[in-house]
């Protein structure tokens, strides 16, 4: 089993890369015409190079090969085609998001190459075996099952991430916060032998970790480049196979062992709370563009950062609302895996509570709601005058 230096090197490695090759990226992107003009969508105000998922890809793929010539990571590689088979299908996501970027390309053909990505990860064995819904029971996965449930939760992650990538920041910073809890929850199921060592779903988070990190400070706000669809499908297809190798293989433990908390919380459970946040935005943005009459892949403003920032917050504070909102998840389900009190939870509660009060209660919120009652007022005030 590898050790904590062993990850931490190859965590460095992918941020290192990725934070040193989007300068020239940008450089690049520039030159081509790579970049997305402002628009009544968008919130940024000048044009921005858009394939930052380059960088982050190339950080991904020298992170991996560094693991490969590692010693300590021996035993992943051994007789293992996992770690062949998410390169591979990480090429194909990041190729049909580049395209995208660079070309738009239908809905349906996002959709196909998806699906191929897919298909690729269930040929090298990247899949779940069985899950646990809580207070329920353990379900395996027939093998007829596993290919549909493997590309539906590609699909899933894929489009969380894409849908929650709309302020500089957010995307790369709740993913570094998500894939880094979904690490430490991965190796401390490891070190309780309830995970096999050999398991790639640490290594591909600290991989995830290191490459939001190395492309955080060109990112955030203002933001000299966007990752675009292919860093954020990228992301979305990470996610996506470390949950699938961690939360779907790891042994089904008993309500003695790790008490009512954890049993509740079943290890396939433990990314859709930390992945809260892009997971409800998609949710509501399924309902909203389907209770309109609209599809699913229409762009709209509705989304939590867009409401937060209607709320009067900038782009800044909404986006660090969002990283602490997930910060909190994370913890949340984090805590009984780490602790056995629950002096932890109800502080996690009282934080829970600052912070929701913060977000409806700071002065900008309640300047901007005063001006709109004032703006509201005015108009009516106009409108009886005019009659």
């Amino acid at each position: 089993m590898p050790d904590t230096a062993a990850y931490l090197i190859v965590g460095g490695c992918a941020a290192g890369t990725t934070f040193v090759l989007t300068p020239v990226v940008i450089k690049v992107a520039n030159r081509l015409g790579w970049v997305v003009a402002p628009d009544e969508r968008r919130v940024h105000k000048v044009a921005t190079p858009d394939v930052g998922g380059i960088a982050m890809f190339i950080g991904f793929v020298v992170a991996l090969a560094l693991s490969r010539l590692m010693d300590s990571f021996d035993s992943l590689y051994s007789r293992n085609s996992e770690p062949r088979g998410v390169l591979i299908a990480a090429a194909i996501i990041f190729g049909l998001g580049l395209l995208d970027d660079v070309r738009d390309i239908s809905a349906p053909a996002k959709v196909l190459g998806t699906v191929l990505a897919g298909s690729a990860l269930v040929y090298y064995g990247v899949t779940m075996f069985y899950f646990r819904v809580p207070r329920v029971d353990v379900f395996f996965l027939p093998d007829e099952w596993v290919p549909f449930v493997t590309i539906v939760w590609l699909l899933g992650m894929t489009q969380a991430i894409n849908l929650i990538d709309g302020l500089d920041g957010l995307a790369a910073g709740i993913v570094a916060i998500a894939s880094g809890s979904f690490f430490l929850y991965s190796t401390e199921l490891q070190n309780k032998g309830l995970l096999a060592n050999d398991s790639i779903g640490p290594l591909v988070c600290i991989i995830a970790v290191g490459i939001c990190l190395g492309f955080m400070p060109h990112n955030f706000n203002p933001a000299k480049i966007f990752m675009g669809d292919g860093g954020a499908l990228l992301l979305g297809l990470l996610m996506a196979s470390a949950t699938s190798v961690v939360g779907g293989r790891a042994d089904p433990v008993t309500q003695q062992q790790f008490g009512q908390s954890y049993f509740f919380f079943a290890p396939l459970f433990i990314p859709l709370f930390i992945l809260g946040v892009p997971i409800l935005d998609t949710l509501f943005a399924i309902i909203r563009r389907t209770s309109r009459g609209q599809g699913l892949a229409t762009a709209d403003k509705g989304h939590l950062h867009h409401r937060l920032m209607n709320l009067g917050h900038g782009q800044r504070r909404s986006v660090l609302i969002l990283w602490l909102w997930t910060a909190l998840l994370s913890a949340f389900v984090l805590y009984p895996v780490f602790t056995t009190g629950g002096a932890t939870l109800a502080t996690l509660g009282v934080m829970a509570l600052g912070l929701g009060l913060y977000t409806v209660l700071h002065p900008e919120v309640r300047r901007n709601r005063a001006l709109r009652a004032e703006n509201h007022d005015s108009e009516l005030e106009n409108s009886e005058t005019g009659r």
